[in-house]
């Protein structure tokens, strides 16, 4: 039977899109209290069936596919811009495809504007009622409003119009920066793109006996099985070293480890990497909401992804990519393991220097390309201590020498130092664990 939170969010994914929801609502219509109703819509939201709105409330928006990222709603674009919704309030779930921005003659901003795009333009009263004709949502910079007219000409065609204080250069960049933060979400891999369904796992329920564990062994490549109850919650897990010596008539029930580590679609694949490689675990339940099993990923399958992620173009850039692309390799006889880099903009805190944050991903590059020298694998950092970094200015040239101090099978330990000409800036002693297939 499904739990009270489960119901609801069944509840909210049956409605239609553009429904507005409130909290009172779904306490009253599904007669459970506001505190389990807040819960439910929170978790509605960041699974991205609805948005909640300054001054408009929270409405059930289209649930956008991984492969759409780079397209906002327009519901998204009022919490971007910090705006105002004079009229069409009914069309904020809808996906924007493309934005204009109206510094042109009324006839040649006409051309550009098409259904389902976003006209960015300022006083210009005209503009708005031709693109809302259009078919287009239009957002009014410099904080101006629109007249009555065209407001009620938006509530008819369900196209929102939005008014924000921002000027149209600063709009366009702010939305801009939101697209390209959707490209980097969409590059990051998770559990539940790489998972196996429940449909094709091999489970265990708690009433069953030893046998079926012997059965399913023979019959598929690893040995750890999730147990589930009659509603198929995750209950806890059985491995060979739980039967050893138990007597095959004995229940499942009785052998398992109850509360196993789980993960969730929405985890990232580096996290469970982490997690399975730390605890030395070959397979983990991925559940959903009340602990409900939704299907394995094995880390067979975690390793392949992420070698798999490593070769791929990266479109979005963060930190940890601006300092892998800038690191170079420099050519020296003595010392295979040096590497340069320039100190850019983008890698400088508040007072024009060198990041911490920025120093950690050179170090943690630097170890992981000296490693892969050594034909080591991949690394996961465990511990990394630094024992003095020194304001290092923009347009700097650094050089990063890490040495390998100690190397076991699982583990290594590497010492680091960054030179800023013939200065020492900073050192660091870094400790990972080898991921090895």
């Amino acid at each position: 039977m499904a739990t009270k939170h489960e119901q609801i969010l069944s509840f909210i994914e049956s409605l239609t899109v553009g429904n507005k929801i409130s909290v009172r609502q779904i306490a009253k219509e599904l007669n459970v209290s506001e505190g389990t109703a807040y819960r439910a819509i929170k978790e509605a939201e960041n699974q991205g069936m609805v948005s909640t709105i300054e001054r408009v409330g929270t409405i059930r928006i289209e649930t956008k596919k991984k492969e759409n990222f780079e397209h906002l709603t327009f519901a998204e674009i009022i919490s971007i811009v910090d705006g105002q919704v004079l009229g069409g309030r009914e069309g904020l779930y809808k996906t924007l495809n493309k934005f204009v921005i109206g510094a042109m003659k009324l006839d040649a901003m006409m051309r550009y504007t098409e259904r389902d795009s976003l006209l960015i333009v300022g006083n210009r009263v005209g503009a708005h009622e031709l693109a809302i004709q259009e078919g287009a949502a239009v957002l009014i910079t410099g904080g101006f409003d629109t007249e009555d007219h065209v407001k009620r000409l938006a509530d008819e065609k369900k196209l929102p119009i939005i008014s924000t204080s921002y000027d149209t250069f600063t709009v366009a960049a702010m939305i801009n920066r939101a697209i390209y933060d959707q490209l980097i979400k969409k590059e990051i891999v998770l559990v539940g793109d790489i998972y196996t369904p429940k449909k094709d796992a091999f489970i265990l329920t708690a009433k069953d006996k030893l046998e079926k564990w012997y059965e399913l062994n023979d019959r598929t490549t690893h040995s750890r099985y999730p147990v589930v109850d009659e509603n198929y919650r995750v209950i806890g897990m059985v491995t060979s070293k739980d039967i050893i010596g138990k007597d095959r008539s004995s229940t499942i029930e009785k052998v398992m480890t109850k509360n196993p580590m789980t993960v969730q679609k929405e985890t990232s694949l580096t996290y469970a990497a982490h997690m399975m490689v730390w605890e030395g675990i070959e397979i983990m339940p991925v559940v959903g909401p009340s602990q409900k099993l939704e299907g394995l990923v094995s880390r067979q399958d975690v390793l392949k992804a992420l070698q798999h992620i490593q070769r791929q173009p990266h479109v979005g850039e963060t930190i940890d990519n601006l300092v892998t692309n800038r690191l170079e390799a420099v050519e020296d006889g003595e010392n295979p393991a040096i590497y340069r880099s320039v100190v850019t903009p983008q890698m400088t805190n508040q007072l024009g220097t060198l990041s911490y944050g920025v120093f950690t991903s050179f170090v943690t590059e630097a170890s992981s390309r000296l490693l892969r020298q050594y034909k080591k694998g991949a690394l996961a950092v465990e511990n990394l201590s630094i024992y003095f970094i020194k304001p290092v200015q923009l347009d700097s040239m650094l050089e990063i020498k890490p040495r390998l101090l100690e190397a076991g099978r699982k583990f290594a330990k590497v010492d680091i130092e960054v030179y800023n000409g013939k200065v020492l800036v900073g050192k660091a002693l870094l400790l990972a664990q080898l991921i090895d297939r």
